[in-house]
């Protein structure tokens, strides 16, 4: 049982230390970043990418500066404190490179290019509104007065709505496919400005909500979407790598 920290005559140990990340959800979520970091440098090894030791020694030197150590002394004494050995620190930063040189291949700028042609209507945007009430007949009723009158919706989002929208006149702003619930996003990106929709039931039934479509915004490339379509292209390419290799949790 190795000791990773001890507190007067008490130890944690890394026994410990592993069963509370379990207990507080922390350990599937680092244990998945781990094994797609290593699936990604494995990858990368066995692919023609190459990592040279002025790139290594760089980003070790990078890693130094980040934390202050700015002497050879500073990071042993580092080191030694996290036990962690040269070699093995070496190996991370080796690593961490395999992994973005990888990365940056499979989200160049022509990979970004080519995703978004073959997929722009998936980041089509709405802009959009709701109100959110605790029962279906209130929400009929703004459902009506707002048919004869569209334009207080803000003030009637502002006066009824429980959401934190209210405080913005129920502007949620815009959204792209995927984010809303898949029979509500089929309603509003088939919508037209103005439109009012609903009320559609939550989950529990406990709420009501109505929906106001403010403007379209067709696909374009700009800054946002490139950024979720290299998030896209990563977690794709990640899983189609992770399938080449046996993977087992111990």
């Amino acid at each position: 049982m190795a000791t990773i920290v001890r507190i007067d005559d008490e130890i944690i140990s890394t026994e410990e230390f592993i069963r509370t990340l379990k207990l507080t959800g922390q350990f599937e979520g680092l244990l998945d970043q781990l094994v797609r970091d290593k699936v990604a440098a494995l990858s990368a090894r066995q692919q023609d990418v190459t990592v040279t030791q002025e790139e290594i020694q760089e980003r070790a030197d990078q890693y130094r500066r980040v934390r202050g150590l700015h002497r050879a002394a500073d990071m042993n004494r580092y080191l030694d404190a996290i036990n962690v050995s040269l070699d093995e620190f070496e190996k991370f930063i080796t690593d961490s490179l395999y992994q973005d040189k990888a990365l940056a291949r499979v989200c160049s700028e022509r990979a970004v290019e080519d995703y978004f042609k073959l997929n722009s209507p998936r980041f089509d945007a709405m802009e959009i509104g709701h109100i959110v009430v605790d029962s279906e007949g209130k929400a009929r009723e703004l459902m009506a007065y707002l048919a004869d009158d569209p334009d207080s919706f803000a003030e009637m989002a502002a006066e009824h709505s429980v959401a934190d929208s209210r405080e913005r006149g129920g502007v949620i702003g815009r959204v792209l496919r995927g984010s809303l619930r898949s029979d509500i996003e089929a309603k509003v990106f088939n919508a037209a400005p103005g439109d009012l929709l609903g009320p559609f039931p939550s989950a529990d039934r406990g709420s009501h909500e109505i929906f106001k479509v403010c403007a379209r915004h067709p696909a374009r490339l700009d800054a946002d979407t490139a950024t979720e379509i290299r998030r896209l292209l990563r977690e794709q390419w990640l899983l189609a790598r992770a399938q080449e290799h046996m993977i087992e949790v111990q």
